[in-house]
């Protein structure tokens, strides 16, 4: 393994619902910090509300001189990784991981403290522990043949090639085509798709990293996603956002292939589904979503799970006086 360097990278992660925005946004501001959004969907243009990207939770009320409270001003925490791409267009782990090395990095040279944010394991892990990722080309034919085969062929087909996903991607069809795609392409090239450390010492971090967690129990976290739909439902508009995008030339499929929110509401828009039906299985499927991630993030050992900012505070403070 490559000696980790003295660069310092504030990791705030969790399943949906927690409040890992408003989280980070708090602790950048305390800690002249920026955020990189570890979320595979953030990136997307005009997917505002379906996927949480919840961008006025980055405007924060501070001081305005430092002799107290009072004069507050609105301030706006930068962020990237938001907002860099068309939903029309594919987006791979690889392109995200060199995005957002390079914001990291930017951050870091400004003399900032970078915070990466986000629920998709996948993401964090390959920024955390610098998996070597080769951005492949897509495979037309391969690609194909793949696609006449059904979900649990392909999920047979990942497991023999060693393919390790989180759940919600290993029941996606059109991630698991392309992860085989890629994974098909280097063996024939003799180069990892993704390295694990234990392989060989083929990973390269490129941070010291502090790995934060918030989360609540069950009960609490299922009312929390309910709450959570019902408003961006009935307030923000999200039925709206799935028409727009409709309009702008995505097709069902295209939509369905986002998962969650996109799935169910392009079933009502369609008629399969009634208002009821559609909101009762969404918050259902958010629900199970949210122990996916768990189960995901429970296996890592490194991640030390808070219940409140104070205890994040203590934990950074600690951290960057290393």
């Amino acid at each position: 393994m490559i000696k980790l360097n003295k660069n310092k990278l504030i990791v705030i992660l969790g399943p949906t619902a927690t409040g890992k925005t408003k989280l980070a946004v708090k602790l950048a501001r305390d800690f002249n910090g920026e955020i990189v959004s570890a979320d595979s969907r953030q990136v997307y243009k005009s997917m505002d509300i379906g996927t949480g990207k919840d961008l006025g939770e980055y405007k924060l009320k501070t001081p305005a001189s430092p002799a107290g409270r009072k004069n507050l001003k609105l301030k706006t925490i930068p962020h990237h990784l938001i907002d860099v791409v068309s939903p029309k267009k594919r987006f791979s782990l690889a392109q995200y991981q060199k995005l957002a090395y390079q914001a990291i990095d930017d951050i870091l040279k400004r003399g900032k403290t970078p915070f990466l944010a986000g629920g998709t394991g996948l993401y964090i892990q390959a920024m955390v522990d610098g998996y070597v990722l080769a951005d492949v080309k897509p495979d037309l034919k391969l690609r194909a043949a793949l696609n006449k085969k059904t979900l649990k062929q392909l999920q047979q087909l990942a497991k023999k090639c060693g393919i390790i996903l989180n759940q919600s991607d290993f029941n996606n069809k059109r991630r698991l085509i392309r992860v085989i795609e890629i994974k098909t392409q280097n063996l024939k090239l003799k180069t990892p798709a993704f390295a694990k450390a234990s392989a060989g010492g083929k990973n390269f971090p490129k941070y010291n990293y502090l790995l934060i967690g918030i989360t609540y129990p069950k009960k609490i976290l299922n009312k929390r996603i309910g709450e959570r739909l019902k408003y961006r439902l009935e307030k923000e508009g999200l039925i709206d956002e799935v028409k727009r995008l409709k309009k702008q030339g995505l097709s069902w499929k295209k939509l369905d292939d986002f998962g969650l929110e996109y799935r169910f509401i392009c079933q009502y828009l369609q008629g399969k589904l009634t208002y009821s039906e559609m909101f009762n299985k969404l918050a259902i499927a958010i629900r199970q979503f949210a122990k996916r991630q768990m189960t995901w993030f429970k296996r890592n050992q490194r991640i030390i799970w808070i219940k409140n900012s104070i205890d994040a505070n203590e934990l950074i403070r600690g951290f960057l006086k290393k």
